[in-house]
């Protein structure tokens, strides 16, 4: 059976560098990657446009595999 995750679900990271972090799901990429807000973050250098006038280096979060998040509401009842 394969897990189904939306966009606004909250998720907890079950294995990785990120273990125990919990957040709310951004996006779902093709390809089975999902982004999840304050976790997995990686700086990016951003060079300068009119949007941007200083240019400067830019936190992003990175996509994470599916398979090592699982819904916070599981991961609680699982707890217990």
């Amino acid at each position: 059976m394969a897990k189904v995750i939306k966009r606004e679900q909250e998720v907890v990271v079950i294995s990785g560098a990120h273990r125990g972090k919990r957040g709310k799901v951004l996006e779902v990429k093709a390809g089975e990657k999902i982004l999840v807000e304050g976790v997995n973050l990686v700086t990016k250098y951003e060079r300068k446009t009119q949007d941007n006038p200083d240019g400067g280096s830019v936190e992003k979060e990175a996509p994470l595999h599916y398979s090592n998040v699982m819904l916070a509401e599981k991961y609680d009842a699982k707890k217990k």
